[in-house]
């Protein structure tokens, strides 16, 4: 590669660092830059102090590791192993669910899931006894589904003869174009505790079950193949792995520098402005939310149709209501737990159409303490709890409603967890509205991204080259495959490929389309479980 070639990268999120570390391991010029002090994006790491000076450590968005064999295929183009970078602990259970019930309000469903294939189908046949067998069926069918469709998840949607090429017509039996993904699991599962424990996942796309395109039943499929995983330290441990291996490679990663604009010559893209100085590279790579970013960066009249009102016309997902708190004493609930609403397709619906919260909202508790005594005080919890919501595209006023959120969580916590006296026994706290995310250069404060329904998948996303400008590319959750740190890490794949064969050098090579299967002895050996 000729040493006159540089590549920025404006974002050092997942796809930004993940982009970095593949292009650095090709000998390519990059630098990062990151607008905040930390690394990371929307999987950055919030500390806080409490009185005493006890440290508390929370994840700021992703707490879910799913699908590891991505991110070693990453680590091995650089010639090094995730597992000596990062210390991964497998989850059993994955996660406890508390089913909500109209009948019994006060008494929800509780369920451990396992990756036990057999186990979770006895525990799912306590509560249907037929669920039982559809559970290993679901499992069979989805195993060949995602298999068939992974060429398409590695590959480059650029239009209907990429779709072709990636394999499409194999993939086409099990598309089911029409049917969401409730629809399709009400073919495999009698009781809907049943349907819900394996359609809840629709929520990692900001989406509900109930409009999710049915393709992405692989979601839980995915859990209880390859597990989910603790990163010790939290999911920011593996962006710090990453910046670490990119440095050793070369590239350059400098924090507190926000990117200003691009500079173009005609349609070309020529270098960056940072800090009022321009500073010139041939290739541009933008990891930051997808829709903010081509408003922000790429002028509308190199935009084509790409207008500022037709990127807000989009459909976004939702967006989600934090809390962050440090808790004296420990707290007695696995690393992850979910409740799921007593009306969960009203809670839904409230969410993405009617843009209201609602009286029993779902609420998802990391309690990372259960597996990674690193990241509170001895004796202490750092909790993090997430409340989806509407994005800001409702008439929420996010600063009004601030009590009731605060007060509807903790009641949450309270009532369905069981976490006594949050309140009394809260050290530090903080917490994120989607006023807030929006504030974090999101479009309409939706954190999953532009929402994943058919009209805006595959080449209908954002594309990694961007077409109407010449040097400049996306990653991330924006582009395809989509939403999700490991299809994120796949969206740096794709990118870094496709730059490397536009300035003639040989792109660093995926495993292959056979690396899951393998992953299980790649990613267990020398792992706790």
């Amino acid at each position: 590669m000729p040493k006159t070639t540089s590549i920025a990268i404006v974002g050092a999120g997942p796809g930004g660092l993940a982009a970095a570390v593949l292009l650095a391991s090709r000998g390519c010029d990059v630098t990062v830059y990151e607008a905040q002090a930390e690394i990371g994006g929307r999987t950055s790491r919030i500390t806080m102090n409490d009185d005493a000076g006890g440290a508390y450590h929370f994840d700021r968005g992703p707490t879910f590791f799913l699908m590891p064999y991505v991110l070693e295929e990453i680590f091995a183009a650089a010639g090094r192993r995730l597992t000596d970078e990062v210390e991964l602990t497998r989850l059993d259970p994955m996660y406890r669910l508390l089913i909500g019930r109209d009948e019994k309000p006060d008494a929800p469903i509780s369920l451990d899931c396992t990756q036990d294939v057999e186990e979770m189908s006895r525990r799912l046949g306590r509560i249907e006894p037929r669920d039982g067998a559809a559970f290993e069926r679901f499992i069979a069918d989805n195993r060949a589904k995602l298999r068939l469709m992974e060429p398409i998840l590695r590959s480059p949607i650029r239009g209907m003869a990429d779709l072709m090429n990636a394999g499409t017509m194999k993939f086409l039996p099990h598309l089911h174009p029409f049917k969401s993904v409730h629809d399709l699991l009400s073919r495999y599962f009698k009781h809907p505790a049943s349907r819900l424990a394996v359609s809840f996942q629709s929520k990692y796309l900001g989406m509900s079950p109930y409009e999710c395109p049915s393709l992405f039943t692989i979601l839980p499929f995915i859990e209880y193949e390859y597990g989910i995983w603790h990163p010790r330290g939290g999911c920011n441990a593996l962006m710090g792995a990453m910046a670490r291996v990119a440095g050793d490679l070369g590239a350059k990663i400098v924090t507190g520098a926000p990117v200003e604009r691009l500079e173009f010559d005609g349609r070309k893209v020529s270098g960056v402005v940072v800090g009022g100085e321009r500073r010139r590279h041939d290739h541009v790579i933008i990891n930051a939310d997808a829709a903010w970013a081509l408003k922000k960066f790429i002028p509308e009249a190199l935009r084509g149709g790409d207008t500022d009102a037709a990127l807000d016309a989009k459909r976004y997902s939702c967006s989600t209501y934090m809390m962050y708190l440090g808790l004296e004493g420990e707290v007695d609930l696995p690393h992850h737990t979910i409740y799921i609403s007593s009306k969960y397709k009203d809670n839904l619906d409230n969410i993405s159409t009617h843009g209201r919260l609602s009286e029993d909202p779902s609420v998802y508790v990391c309690n990372p303490g259960a597996t990674d005594p690193t990241l509170a005080p001895r004796g202490c919890s750092a909790l993090y709890v997430l409340m989806p919501t509407p994005n800001t595209r409702c008439s929420i006023d996010w600063d009004n409603a601030a009590a009731k959120l605060e007060n509807d969580t903790i009641e949450q916590m309270e009532r369905r967890f069981g976490i006594a006296n949050v309140r009394r026994r809260t050290r530090v706290r903080r917490v994120l509205t989607p006023k807030d995310w929006q504030g974090l250069n999101i479009n309409f404060g939706a954190t999953f991204n532009l929402a994943h329904n058919l009209g805006q998948m595959l080449h209908k996303r954002p594309p990694h080259r961007l077409k109407t400008v010449d040097g400049v590319w996306l990653v991330g959750g924006g582009t395809h495959p989509g939403s999700g740190l490991p299809v994120i890490f796949l969206s740096s794949q794709i990118t870094a490929r496709l730059l490397c064969e536009e300035i003639g050098v040989t792109p660093p090579a995926p495993r292959g389309f056979e690396s899951p299967v393998e992953s299980r002895e790649l990613i267990g050996a020398g792992v706790e479980s």
